[in-house]
């Protein structure tokens, strides 16, 4: 849009818009290779503010549904957390945007 006053030059005006920083999930897929209790000390060490019982939950899940979202949230923390938890040996699917 453009404001012009009589013998001014035109100002332009400068639209704005916001946008948010691009979220990603981290989700642990079900292996043949990890144990129950290694999966829960890789995500209570790894992911900020997990709990034993929350850990046990997801650890639960990933065995019976084959996969679990354990964390979400800015992408180069999800990023971070997905190559933690790969370079200590869990199956992990691909970032996600969410």
């Amino acid at each position: 849009m453009t404001f012009a006053t009589p013998g001014t030059t035109p100002l332009l005006e400068r639209a704005k818009q916001t946008q948010r920083y691009p979220q990603a999930r981290v989700i642990v897929l079900n292996d043949d290779v990890n144990t129950f209790q290694h999966v829960v000390d890789c995500l209570r060490r790894i992911i900020p503010g997990m709990s034993e019982e929350r850990a046990w939950n997801l650890a639960h899940q990933i065995d019976g549904q084959g996969s679990a979202e354990v964390w979400c949230g800015p992408l180069e923390q999800a990023e971070l957390y997905h190559q933690q938890l790969s370079g200590e040996g869990l199956t992990m699917a691909p970032l996600e945007r969410c």
